[in-house]
């Protein structure tokens, strides 16, 4: 990375930190990170032996994802891999969450790993350890082998079979690189915005095979977690849930009981069975015979395998009214307001501390990784050729405080991985929304740090310094 300019660190200066007296009340072993997952900047699709994965295939159906982008070329990480480590080091990141694609490690989602892509990955995992960086390595974030969907996809239990194999297969071969493994992340979206709504790959609308999805996406994280238990007895392994705070939208019984419907079939219906090894009377009530019929026995107790941290992504508040005619839910959501991202969501910092503190009261008292939070802006290079994102600043140094409320009130939270690195191939919505503390030019692949890029340079070399002051007084 290139030094900021004399304006870039004017700008910097004037944006207040994280007081020390905060960041003192962080554990010693607090992780401050950022994530990224491996089809959004990948790219490289047809290369190293890789199969087509269910976000090839819909992001290549015309009308499926804003102005047709797809993600075959991305952030083009699968070259620029060494220097976007060296852009990471620089940034004083220590903690770097991604994932690995599955579509890239086994192709047609069953037998021996394609060994161009352990190599890949091997070289990657390498390059973090040369550059001081810890990697929390996820195996699943969207990007299930199109062979797989032929046959049934995430409705059918054989895929949740088929992903211990492949996640076991794959921890035994990065293992010896890897301590901290997720298996699935938020596979509420992988259901419910999959096979439900349509939004995501691979586009279908199903409310019961979304609900299958669901307990089978479960399933294959309890599976998996066995796996890896007899391939890797020491390592680390937890799930990454994204949790939303929910809200009626107003004090009426009947919006309640919509809020507890959409609770039921969001946040429960993953965090239920995982920590208190049940699904609870809500999450049964409301998704009803289509959940029913695909519990076996001995099943819960296979999703409940101890786990050794719990991974939260944490993006807005929703309102929730009753709506008769609101599809299975009868409800109908909204953002909060303030909806001020790009995205349309809500920045409540607040919403962070409530999230955090109901995990760990209500479902367990494992360690707590916030594993994804960020915000979507109209961001852009001035004539001068820097990224001034206030707002992402402001978002950043909000929420990290409601972090730390969370930890007053008792909550045990060992890190924060901001979303993104690098801006990069938003799912649905292509490339028209920016999370990234980087930003990409998609037509040349020049990064630029933005300066919240910078601002998180400064708060993690704070941290740092602060971590090696213990550690000598120690």
């Amino acid at each position: 990375m290139s030094n900021p300019s004399p304006r870039q660190v004017a700008r910097l200066e004037a944006q207040p930190s994280l007081s020390h007296e905060l960041l003192t009340l962080l554990p010693g072993d607090f992780r401050l990170g950022l994530s990224t997952a491996a089809y959004q900047i990948e790219g490289g699709v047809s290369e190293g032996g890789r199969g087509p994965s269910i976000w090839d295939t819909f992001a290549h159906t015309p009308g499926l994802t804003r102005n047709d982008d797809n993600g075959d070329v991305a952030c083009d990480h699968y070259h620029r891999w060494e220097s976007d480590l060296d852009l990471l080091a620089s940034l004083e990141v220590r903690h770097y969450r991604l994932s690995v694609s599955w579509s890239r490690l086994q192709p047609i989602g069953s037998g021996e790993l394609n060994p161009e892509a352990v190599a890949f990955y091997r070289d990657l995992l390498t390059g973090m350890r040369e550059r001081g960086i810890r990697p929390l390595v996820t195996l699943y974030h969207w990007d299930l082998p199109q062979p797989l969907e032929d046959r049934g996809g995430w409705p059918e239990r054989s895929t949740a079979e088929r992903f211990a194999d492949y996640a076991t297969r794959t921890v035994a071969a990065l293992g010896d690189l890897v301590d901290d493994w997720i298996t699935l992340n938020e596979p509420w979206c992988s259901a419910f915005l999959g096979y439900h709504t349509g939004a995501h790959a691979p586009g279908r609308r199903d409310f019961d095979a979304a609900v299958a999805a669901a307990h089978h996406l479960n399933l294959a994280h309890g599976l998996a977690v066995a796996g890896i238990r007899l391939t890797a007895p020491n390592a680390r392994v937890g799930i990454a849930n994204i949790v939303t705070e929910l809200r009626p939208m107003n004090d009426t019984e009947a919006d309640r009981g919509a809020v507890v419907r959409v609770d039921a079939a969001s946040n429960r219906v993953f965090l239920d069975p995982v920590y208190l090894g049940d699904y609870s009377a809500s999450v049964r009530d409301t998704l009803g015979s289509a959940l029913a019929r695909v519990i076996r026995d001995g099943d819960l107790a296979k999703i409940a395998a101890p786990t050794d941290f719990a991974g939260i992504n944490h993006y807005q508040r929703i309102l929730v009214s009753y709506d008769p005619i609101g599809g299975p839910l009868a409800a109908r959501e909204q953002p909060a307001t303030p909806a001020t991202t790009s995205f349309g969501w809500s920045v409540i910092p607040d919403s962070l501390r409530v999230v955090l503190s109901r995990v760990s009261r209500e479902f367990t008292d494992l360690p707590v990784y916030v594993t994804e939070n960020g915000a979507s802006f109209d961001d852009y290079a001035d004539p001068e050729g820097d990224v001034v994102d206030l707002d992402r600043v402001e978002y950043l140094r909000g929420y990290l405080a409601a972090l730390i409320d969370a930890v007053r009130d008792g909550a045990d939270i060992r890190g924060y991985y901001a979303w993104s690195f690098l801006d990069n191939f938003e799912w649905a919505e292509g490339y028209s929304k920016r999370f990234g503390v980087v930003h990409v030019d998609y037509a040349t692949q020049r990064r630029t740090p933005k300066l919240s890029a910078l601002w998180y340079q400064r708060l993690n070399a704070q941290r740092n310094a602060l971590l090696e002051l213990v550690g000598q007084a120690g």
